[in-house]
């Protein structure tokens, strides 16, 4: 009866009050396509068409999370406070992204914590002269204010430094009204958009500067929430483990090997390591 402008991973669209509603695909909640739709049903979503065979996985889903999964939501679309896959879960903030070390299915999250801070970091190709600041910053407020709906106020900066053009999108708990659409979900948009796999209907973004068309090599989305992550030693790399443990046995080592000659020569000298 209606088409959802605004997301093509749903179903079952129908029109009410003049409003087109759609039932988000993997969930079935009802969603307003006057609006975005919220990341955790659009991941849900992705999840969906993946696991049905629809569409191939994204190979590059999440470069700052463990790549995409398939989330818990809340009625209302937000991300679960936690998450599971199988009996291992974790905790993440309302974009989604997981704030703490893995565990068993005992693990308790207190709270949803907030994204105050989202960091869109590109990456343009090669070009011989840089972009104007003036009409990067320009196009970059005009599209997210009105291509995804976001209130001025929290398009903090648009910084270019060639080749890289830095967007940050600033929402904290108290700034965010009922009405206002959330970054992250700006983010996932712009992100999709982005890297030419867009979730509006027959919508493609277009980016082109000054009548020049500007290809990206890499995006980049960074977060930071209002209560800093709870990671641990054990979220570090084996390779960064296995560095850590080589340099304290090599220190270990030439202090035994320092008493050791000390001794030798009859006498015991203390040594400053």
């Amino acid at each position: 009866a209606c088409v959802c402008e605004k997301n093509k991973r749903v179903t079952n669209c129908r029109e009410a009050s003049g409003v087109c509603w759609c039932d988000s695909i993997g969930s079935r909640v009802s969603v307003n396509c006057g609006t975005l739709t919220s990341k955790c049903l659009l991941m849900k979503a992705e999840m969906a068409h993946t696991k049905s065979g629809r569409r191939e996985k994204p190979k590059d889903a999440f470069e700052d999370t463990d790549g995409l999964y398939d989330p818990e939501c809340e009625n209302n679309g937000v991300f679960k406070a936690k998450q599971c896959n199988g009996s291992t879960c974790w905790c993440v903030n309302t974009a989604g992204v997981r704030r703490t070390d893995k565990h068993d299915a005992d693990l308790k999250c207190n709270q949803l914590v907030r994204t105050m801070w989202i960091i869109i970091e590109m990456k343009h190709a090669e070009r011989n002269s840089p972009l104007s600041t003036e009409s990067l910053d320009k196009f970059f407020r005009d599209i997210i204010t009105k291509r995804y709906q976001l209130n001025g106020r929290y398009v903090t900066n648009v910084l270019y430094e060639k080749p890289y053009i830095t967007i940050d999108l600033k929402q904290n708990s108290s700034e965010k009204s009922s009405g206002d659409v959330d970054i992250a979900d700006v983010a996932y948009y712009f992100e999709k958009d982005v890297k030419g796999d867009s979730l509006f209907q027959n919508n493609n973004l277009n980016l082109s500067i000054d009548n020049e068309a500007l290809l990206f090599e890499k995006t980049v989305v960074y977060y930071v929430d209002e209560i800093a992550p709870e990671f641990s030693m054990k979220s570090l790399t084996p390779g960064l483990i296995a560095v850590i443990v080589v340099v304290v046995v090599a220190i270990v080592a030439a202090i035994v090997v320092l008493v050791l000659t000390r001794r030798r020569k009859g006498k015991y000298v203390k040594a400053e390591v």
